[in-house]
């Protein structure tokens, strides 16, 4: 709960509230089934009957499907980036957000090459 409120942005609250989010989707999901197939009964019991048995259940999977691959696709990304920052930390750099130690690229006392060079040239 403390990350909610964190507005430097250095935890990420996602990947510890994204099984709460996919569960509340998977509710409300069976909810609007089950109103669906309510609403096509007070229709007709033909359309009830083929909404509760094969367009109820194939609705539902695919958007649990699209949502499972959002959130993955989510987490996916965060990962990333948690990575991206550990390996900049192990390396000697600062983490996102925080002050950087590296010397100006455009420094005129950088002793690096200002362009390509070629090696086989003089």
């Amino acid at each position: 709960m403390k990350a909610l409120f964190d507005f430097s942005f250095t935890k990420f609250v996602t990947p510890s509230i994204i099984k709460i989010i996919y569960i509340l989707m998977m509710v409300l999901l069976i909810i609007g089934y089950i109103s669906f197939v309510v609403i096509a009964f007070n229709d007709s019991a033909l359309f009830g009957i083929l909404t509760l048995l094969i367009l109820g259940p194939l609705f539902v999977l695919i958007y649990l499907a699209l949502i499972r691959a959002g959130l993955e696709s989510l987490i996916a990304q965060i990962r990333t980036a948690q990575n991206t920052a550990e390996l900049v930390r192990l390396s000697g750099g600062n983490a996102p957000g925080t002050e950087s130690t590296f010397p100006d690229p455009i420094s005129p006392n950088d002793p690096r090459p200002s362009g390509p060079q070629n090696p086989f040239v003089g």
